[in-house]
C-alpha cells in the first residue's frame, strides 16, 4: 500500500514494527430481511466510498464506479470533455490494452458500459457472480490508471463526433437538449451532455487529461456493487485495486458532500425553433421543475405520472385517444441538485403541432388551477408505486440506485421507505405542486419543417 510520507520520526512505539494500515469504516444502513436487500457501506483511507446490496437469490452482480463529475462542471470551451473522457477510460491502461479490457468481460458473457449526464458518470460492468473479483479489478483498473494517450484522443474523436451526429439525426432526441437551452439558457447546464462539434474539435490532450486527474479523486468517486456479493469481500477487492494504482495516498482524507447550491429559475418564456425537413415536428413544452432534494418532488412525481405518465394519463387520452393528432406524447421531470426541469413532448404532423401546443396548454393550465381527482391521484399512485418496484428488478437497477442515492443524497432509502412516500402524498400537496410548478410561464422547443407564420404562431403562444 503507498502511504503518505509526512516526515516524522517515528515514535518508540513504532521503532521495530509495521504500523497497521488505517482502519477501513463499514456501517449496515438498511438491514433488509433474512439478509436480502442489506445495504451497507464502508469508507476506505483516502475517502472512496464503497456501497453494497446484497441478493442472494441471483447469480448476477453488477460493479459500478460512480464520479461526481458531469457536464455542468465544464467551461464553455471544454463543452464534452466528461463525455469524451468517459470514451478515453476504455482506451488502455499501464496494465491492459482497449483490447483486453473488452475482451476480459466479454470472455466471461459479461457486460460493459458507461454514461454521462449533467452531474455524475458512471462505468459499470453486470457479471455472473463468480465473475465479480474481474469485473472490480477492470472497471477499477480503468478509473485509476487510463493513459490518455495522444494517439486515443486523435481517434476517439472521429467517435464522439459520430455520436453527436447520431443524435443530431434523431429530432425526437434532438429537442430535448434544445428545450434545456431554452430553458436554462447558455450555461454549463443548459448546454448539450456531448459538446458541440466544435468544443470537441477544439479539446487537447493536456485539457482531457487535467480534467481527468480533478476529477477522479477518490474523494469524487462512490463505488457500488448490488447482487450476490458479500460486502466486506467487495471491499477488500476495491481497497487492493485502487491501492495498487496509488490512488489512496492521502489517507485522512474524507468523501466530498453530494452536490449543493441554490440556484432558483425564473421561466423567461423562451422559444427556440430549429427548421428541419421533417416528417414529424417534435416539441416541448415546459418549466422550471424543482431540484432533487425538495420535499414537494414526490407530490411531484405523482402528478407528472397523472398527466403524461402512462396510456390512462390526461395527455395520452386527449391528444392520442380522443383526437388522434399524435402517436407519442408523454411528461416528464429531471431533477438537479439546485433546480429542475418538468416537459411536456409530442411528436406530430408540422400542421397540428398549434392543436397540440394548445391542448397541452390548456391541461396543465386546467391542472394547475384545480389540481387532480380522487380517481386520478389514487391511479397515479398505483401506478408510480408499482413502477417503482418493478424498475428494481435486476442488479443493474439497484447498483444504480445505491450509486446514486450515495453520491447525489449521500443517504439510502428502503423500497418500502420509497413506496410510503409515494403513498403519503394528498391531494393538498399536489394541487399546491401543480400551482407552483405549472402555473410558471412555459418555455418551448419545437424541431421541424415550420412555416414563417408557424414559427411566429409558437412565439406567441408562450408568450
Amino acid at each position: 500500500m503507498t502511504t503518505r510520507s509526512t516526515g516524522a520520526t517515528a515514535r518508540p512505539s513504532q521503532q521495530g514494527r509495521a504500523v497497521r494500515a488505517p482502519a477501513t469504516r463499514t456501517r449496515t444502513l438498511l438491514p433488509g430481511t433474512d439478509g436480502v436487500g442489506t445495504v451497507r457501506r464502508s469508507v476506505l483511507p483516502g475517502g472512496l466510498r464503497v456501497v453494497t446490496e446484497t441478493l442472494p437469490t441471483v447469480r448476477s452482480a453488477t460493479f459500478g464506479i460512480w464520479a461526481a463529475v458531469g457536464s455542468r462542471d465544464e467551461t464553455k470551451a471544454l463543452g464534452g470533455a466528461t463525455h469524451y473522457l468517459e470514451h478515453l477510460l476504455f482506451k488502455g491502461t499501464a496494465r491492459r490494452t482497449a483490447l483486453d479490457i473488452s475482451a476480459a468481460i466479454d470472455a466471461v458473457g459479461g457486460e460493459m458500459n458507461a454514461f454521462t449526464a449533467k452531474e455524475y458518470t458512471c462505468y459499470y460492468a453486470r457479471v455472473l457472480d463468480t465473475d465479480l473479483p474481474l469485473a472490480i479489478d477492470v472497471v477499477s483498473d480503468m478509473l485509476t490508471g487510463s493513459l490518455i494517450r495522444q494517439e486515443d484522443i486523435d481517434a476517439e474523436r472521429g467517435v464522439v463526433l459520430e455520436e453527436i451526429a447520431m443524435t443530431e439525426d434523431d429530432p425526437g432526441d434532438q429537442v430535448h437538449d434544445l428545450f434545456t437551452t431554452a430553458l436554462l439558457g447558455d450555461t454549463p447546464l443548459g448546454r448539450p451532455v456531448l459538446g458541440t462539434t466544435e468544443t470537441v474539435n477544439g479539446l487537447t490532450r493536456d485539457q482531457v487529461a487535467r480534467f481527468y486527474h480533478k476529477h477522479y479523486d477518490p474523494t469524487r468517486l462512490v463505488v457500488a456493487a448490488a447482487g450476490n456479493i458479500d460486502h466486506a469481500t467487495v471491499v477488500r477487492q476495491v481497497r487492493r485495486a485502487f491501492e495498487r494504482a496509488g490512488a489512496l495516498r492521502d489517507t485522512d482524507a474524507q468523501p466530498q458532500p453530494p452536490r449543493g447550491g441554490a440556484r432558483t429559475l425564473r421561466a423567461a418564456g423562451h422559444v427556440e425553433l430549429l427548421d428541419r425537413r421533417t416528417e414529424q415536428a417534435h416539441l416541448v413544452l415546459g418549466m422550471p421543475g424543482l431540484s432533487r432534494t425538495d420535499e414537494r418532488r414526490w407530490a411531484l412525481g405523482v402528478l407528472n405520472t397523472a398527466l403524461g405518465g402512462g396510456m390512462s394519463s390526461r395527455l395520452f387520452q386527449e391528444v392520442r385517444e380522443k383526437r388522434g393528432l399524435a402517436y407519442s406524447v408523454y411528461s416528464y421531470t429531471s431533477s438537479f441538485a439546485d433546480c429542475g426541469m418538468f416537459g411536456v413532448y409530442a411528436g406530430c404532423q408540422p400542421r397540428r403541432v398549434p392543436d397540440v401546443l394548445k391542448i397541452c396548454r390548456d391541461e396543465l393550465e386546467q391542472v394547475a388551477e384545480h389540481g387532480l381527482g380522487e380517481d386520478e391521484l389514487r391511479r397515479a399512485i398505483g401506478q408510480l408505486s408499482g413502477s417503482t418496484v418493478l424498475g428494481l428488478e435486476d442488479t443493474g437497477a439497484l447498483m444504480n440506485r445505491i450509486g446514486k442515492s450515495e453520491l447525489c443524497w449521500g443517504d439510502q432509502l428502503s423500497v418500502d421507505d420509497l413506496l410510503a412516500r409515494i403513498a403519503a402524498v394528498t391531494p393538498d400537496e399536489v394541487r399546491q405542486v401543480a400551482r407552483d410548478v405549472l402555473g410558471q410561464r412555459p418555455s418551448l422547443a419545437v424541431i421541424g419543417s415550420l412555416k414563417d407564420k408557424q414559427a411566429a404562431d409558437l412565439h406567441a403562444a408562450v408568450a
